[in-house]
């Protein structure tokens, strides 16, 4: 059994769109239309693995004082920290609300550029874009929204979430664990999440609703989507990862497309 992901797309209202299917072994199906897409907010996953990357080196710290007062790498990881969605500025005091924050991601960044003396874009490429061999995907931007590159290289960072094999078990166990457990908070595009798990770098299904996973999803599911159309979860349970980039903004017909296919995907393929 398996699903027909061009078909699926083709009822999509985008102008373009990629679909892949991951196990431990690597992709067991794709529909890919050549291009490279945005990640958008997806780049927050690769971010995370960066910096988590270097506190495993010692290079930084989860415990280093970074953004609001009080406030740690962890926090700003964790979106704990109380920073503005876009501001560096604190909103809210210290682990009190979740609040999705890319100037916590940016700031987090910096913070390991200023470390290392090299610009954030080469830390990612050392420690995740070649280890991986994610040769069409770059950063082009803000290190919370701007990677750009193709399904395969997406997909291929899915895999190594689902079973990591190059980056380190520590790095992925962190991004994917809750961190700062019980905060409330917004879901973009999906309202208020009561609570709204996040890991050091991924969201965490938990039993959010709305969501933009499939209901069949497990609780663990964790992983990121973006505004540019796309998005990346990681289901351990049933065994897989399923990936998708488009040239189309997310907006309601995400909303209504995400969940039905991910339901397709784990009934075919787990």
């Amino acid at each position: 059994m398996s699903v027909d992901l061009a078909s699926e797309i083709a009822a999509w209202p985008v102008g373009s769109a990629s679909v892949a299917v991951v196990n431990a072994d690597g992709i067991v199906d794709m529909h890919d239309d050549g291009r490279r897409q945005k990640w958008a907010s997806v780049t927050k996953i690769a971010t995370a693995l960066t910096i988590l990357d270097a506190c495993q080196e010692g290079v930084v710290s989860l415990d280093d004082e970074l953004g609001p007062p009080g406030s740690t790498l962890a926090h700003l990881l964790a979106h704990a920290s109380g920073m503005g969605p876009d501001e560096r500025e604190a909103m809210s005091p210290l682990e009190k609300r979740r609040i999705y924050s890319n100037a916590g991601y940016e700031t987090a960044a910096g913070h390991l550029a200023q470390a290392t003396g090299s610009p954030f874009t080469e830390e990612l490429n050392d420690r995740l874009i070649e280890l991986l061999d994610m040769s069409d995907t770059r950063l082009e931007g803000s290190p919370a929204h701007g990677m750009v590159g193709t399904i395969g290289d997406l997909a291929t960072m899915a895999r190594e979430l689902l079973a990591p094999s190059l980056v380190l078990n520590q790095v992925v166990e962190l991004a994917s664990t809750l961190a700062y457990p019980g905060l409330d908070g917004v879901l973009p595009g999906y309202g208020r999440q009561s609570p709204n798990d996040w890991g050091l770098g991924c969201e965490i299904r938990d039993h959010k609703s709305p969501h933009w996973t499939a209901p069949e999803n497990s609780p663990a599911t964790f992983g990121h989507f973006g505004q540019a159309g796309s998005f990346c979860w990681v289901d351990r349970d049933a065994g897989l990862a399923c990936v998708s980039l488009s040239d189309t903004p997310f907006g309601q017909w995400a909303i209504d497309a995400w969940p039905p296919l991910s339901s397709k995907v784990l009934a075919a393929y787990r």
